[in-house]
């Protein structure tokens, strides 16, 4: 088990060391790959970064909780992505080029080619706070794995993650992260599809599973049971939060900067259908493995539901799959720990420091500086994974969310109203989940219409709406 891990690890390590022998030594090299990645990569890229260990930890052990209901967060979720990519990520790509620019923040900041500087400051901030809680969550899925399955301290596994996005970093920038993603998002999908055919033979099959779990009290009721609001109206806003949850990925850096970096604009078509394919199988697989957990492994009050996957991995295979299984878990956490950090290192390098850099070797090691931050994160922890990555994809979707999409429809509110928006969205958001009011609609709701208003005033008042819409 322990070999099969190590080999595959070292077949990533070896693809994203590789990638320097196509290194231009640029910036825009280092953070967007000279906008020169295929459309198949950018897809399986993108898949394997949005998943992480979101989907083998977070997802999957929300599921063995909360049993059939959990499924509206994958049709949900790949709902509202999907309407987000129909017209923001095209335009997104079509501005990166435009205006020369090597980060997510900067975009934003220069959209019509007249920089604002406090804006794109404001956004690289942002990005940096809560791209390091999320990469601190990447960093604890991982260990979290390997705690399970190699009975390895917590920490090894953070470490040993570290490591790697260092090495990846340090060689090619955000094309070894592609390059390894790619590898990373087969390896991935193996070991999802051979942990689900396994544990369903060995419940007895379809039918069996069924039966089984209409033996677990409300496992198979269509909503969640601890819902605030009551039948079929919790119900549908608990759906509705959950598709803004994956509208909400045009707010991460980390995404899509991937569909920034694509060789050719009307390829964008392509790189989607790869993407969501992917995605939509990979989900499905994830869903149906966390409810065969459930009555695979029993009563989750007695059990860290987080580690389902791991655990039914150990019991259900020979040493060998359990690796590849093990490496797909932390093939995931490192593909989105990755990308994290080089967006860290962006907004810190690209961004925030008066005078923009460009010696590489600056660059490398400010994001080695980055995946220390991220590593301290991970140790300090005691938030799940599940929490940690919501509270960040919230957060980020409802700051930048709303502005996004105003410019992505030809609008220009002022430098006031996109702060005050992007303050808005993410004071609500936090708010929102301060006061506990996320068990009945998910935060990035309130956040990101809160924010949109801001914006639609302004610009009412500024005659945009009805007059100038260009």
């Amino acid at each position: 088990m322990v070999w099969s891990f190590l080999a595959f690890l070292a077949i990533f390590v070896a693809i994203g060391i590789s990638s320097v022998l196509h290194s231009r030594g640029t910036k825009q090299d280092y953070y967007l790959a000279s906008n020169d990645v295929p459309a198949s990569l950018v897809g399986l890229s993108a898949v394997a970064t949005n998943n992480s260990g979101y989907m083998f930890i977070g997802v999957i052990g929300y599921t063995y909780v909360t049993g059939l209901a959990a499924v509206w967060l994958m049709v949900a979720w790949l709902l509202g992505d999907y309407l987000a990519s129909t017209f923001i990520h095209a335009r997104l790509r079509q501005a990166t080029v435009q205006n020369d620019e090597s980060s997510y923040a900067g975009v934003l900041g220069n959209w019509y080619g007249q920089k604002d500087l406090a804006l794109q400051r404001l956004v690289a901030l942002l990005s940096l706070v809560f791209l390091m809680a999320y990469a601190g969550a990447q960093l604890v899925a991982g260990s979290k794995a390997l705690q399970v399955l190699l009975d390895w301290p917590q920490y090894a596994g953070a470490i040993i993650g570290a490591v790697m996005v260092t090495l990846y970093c340090f060689a090619g920038g955000i094309r070894a992260s592609i390059w390894t993603d790619a590898a990373q998002s087969v390896v991935m999908m193996i070991a999802m599809g051979t942990i689900l055919a396994v544990a369903t033979l060995s419940v007895g099959g379809i039918s069996g599973a069924v039966s089984q779990m209409q033996e677990v009290p409300g496992f198979l009721a269509l909503f969640p049971d601890d819902l605030i609001l009551p039948g079929l109206a919790g119900g549908m806003m608990f759906v509705l939060g959950w598709m803004f949850a994956g509208f909400s990925v045009i707010g991460q850096p980390h995404i899509m900067v991937r569909f920034m970096a694509l060789n050719k604009q009307g390829r964008m078509r392509q790189a989607r259908l790869w993407y969501y394919v992917w995605f939509t199988t990979f989900y499905c697989m994830a869903t149906a493995v966390g409810m065969l957990s459930r009555i695979y492994l029993g009563d989750p009050s007695v059990f860290d539901a987080e580690l389902a996957l791991p655990t039914m991995a150990m019991e259900l295979l020979p040493p060998v799959f359990v690796g590849m299984v093990l490496a797909g878990i932390f093939a995931a956490t490192m593909s989105t720990a990755d990308s994290l950090v080089l967006n860290c290192s962006a907004a810190v390098t690209h961004d925030l420091i008066p005078q923009n850099i460009e010696n590489t070797r600056i660059l490398k090691f400010t994001t080695v500086v980055m995946v220390l931050i991220a590593l301290v994160w991970a140790l300090s922890s005691s938030e799940s994974v599940f929490s940690l990555v919501i509270f960040a994809w919230s957060g980020l979707g409802s700051a930048f969310a709303p502005l996004l999409i105003l410019l992505a429809l030809g609008f220009r509110p002022s430098q006031r109203a996109c702060i005050v928006a992007m303050l808005t969205g993410l004071g609500v958001a936090l708010a929102w989940r301060f006061l506990g009011w996320h068990a009945a609609v998910y935060e990035g709701l309130p956040g990101i219409i809160s924010g949109l208003l801001v914006l639609t005033v302004s610009l009412r008042m500024q005659g945009q709406i009805a007059l100038s819409r260009r």
